[in-house]
């Protein structure tokens, strides 16, 4: 193994529930939108990949009858402010660091070994999590961080893998992949990758049966 990549949002955080879905719904009230997402319902949306993604099925759910450039207008305002409230958010403390994380990270660098991220989540918030709850040193330790658009195909496509292993120069079979739902896991898999899956309370139930190794934590 040469490189270990993470991904973010429900494996270094549990960002998920209290972090992004949170901020989804404060951006829906400021716009004035009558949406809200419950554990339940959010947990259903995640199933779409991508922030932008869910608010354009949302969207379109409530209101079929809008213009595709009004939803693509509509849908890209309500991403920047959900966008800048999750900041928030993570800035505030709100969001702690999921166990073992920081060890593992501090493990892999010590022993040489490549680090990077690979995450759909937008970018600004990818950076703002690393910077926030693994501190400023660490965060220089990646030596690749992509994420949002950077790819046209979100998870489980594998382009965000193999873009990866191009940047850091890597063949795929040389990376292991830390991920925690089976959307990762697929695109990891897809992408010849080696895949560790760290369940959390959206994901404990999937199907994760492709991983090399499934655990409910990494442990301190």
């Amino acid at each position: 193994m040469k490189a270990l990549i993470f991904d973010v949002d429900g494996t270094i955080a549990d960002t998920e529930r209290d972090g992004h879905r949170v901020a989804f719904n404060r951006a829906f009230a400021q716009a004035g939108l009558n949406i809200e997402w419950d554990v339940p319902k959010y947990g259903q949306m995640l199933k779409i990949a991508g922030g932008k993604e869910r608010i354009r099925a949302q969207l379109m759910g409530t209101d079929p009858n809008r213009s595709p450039e009004s939803i693509d207008a509509r849908v890209k305002e309500l991403h920047a402010l959900k966008t800048a409230l999750f900041m928030e958010i993570v800035e505030n403390g709100d969001l702690p660091i999921r166990p073992g994380i920081a060890r593992l990270v501090r493990e892999a660098h010590d022993t040489g070994l490549t680090l990077a991220v690979a995450s759909t989540s937008n970018e600004k918030s990818v950076h703002s999590v690393l910077k926030h709850l693994l501190g400023d040193e660490a965060h220089g330790w990646f030596a690749a961080i992509l994420a949002g658009d950077v790819v046209k195909h979100k998870k489980p496509d594998p382009e965000i893998y193999h873009l990866t292993a191009k940047r850091l120069g890597v063949v795929p079979a040389d990376c292991m992949v830390v991920e925690d739902s089976r959307n990762g896991l697929l695109a990891a898999k897809a992408a010849g990758m080696r895949c560790i899956v760290t369940v959390n309370g959206y994901t404990k139930d999937e199907d994760l049966s492709e991983a090399d190794l499934v655990i409910d934590t990494l442990g301190d």
